[in-house]
């Protein structure tokens, strides 16, 4: 099968469970880039798993700011820079960050929707948002990975939106991510069935 047959696919199949479309700005942008398949799939789960995130905080917190289609658009793009820095799709770097959110950049996109190719992996940051924080924590989901320092900054986010304790926020996204995470091996199936 051919590269861009694959990236269809990748971009397409509904897998199973059935993953949601990306935005068709990002998708669009992934075919001009003729980005591999195996990058579209993993953009498709971390994008599927934000989605859940979203409208998880939206319906807990609907007093809490949240640009969800930036959320949503980062998580779609967040790796984008591994079309530039192909090594990092099967290793480890951090090469692609800055190369994203600067590929994202020279093709028109808004810096508030390009910064998460940078910011995904960069939580601590002094200005890191609800939506970095949400973009990061999908792309950490996703495969059932849990980071206690990220969570911890959700569930900081979230109490002080809710005036609820942090205890009693963890425990609610606790039981998101509990759920999340019996998806991560369909998921990582969904990403494996496609070549770097």
């Amino acid at each position: 099968m051919t590269a861009p047959t694959l990236l269809h696919r990748a971009l397409h199949d509904p897998g199973d469970p059935p993953l949601r479309p990306l935005p068709d700005p990002a998708a669009e942008l992934l075919r001009e880039l003729d980005a591999p398949p195996r990058l579209a799939a993993h953009l498709r789960a971390v994008h599927d798993v934000a989605y859940d995130l979203v409208e998880w905080v939206t319906r807990q917190h609907p007093q809490l700011p949240l640009d969800r289609e930036a959320v949503l658009f980062g998580a779609a793009t967040h790796d984008i820079g591994k079309t530039a820095h192909t090594t990092e799709l099967s290793g480890p770097g951090s090469a692609h960050e800055v190369a994203g959110r600067d590929l994202l950049l020279g093709h028109g996109i808004a810096p508030h929707l390009a910064r998460f190719a940078a910011t995904h992996a960069s939580w601590t940051a002094p200005d890191v948002t609800i939506e970095d924080l949400l973009v990061s924590l999908a792309d950490k989901a996703w495969k059932n990975k849990r980071v206690a320092e990220l969570e911890d900054l959700v569930v900081g986010a979230l109490a002080e939106a809710s005036g609820r304790t942090a205890w009693e926020e963890f425990l609610d996204l606790d039981d998101l991510l509990t759920a999340v995470g019996e998806g991560a091996e369909a998921r990582l199936a969904f990403q494996g069935a496609y070549p770097v």
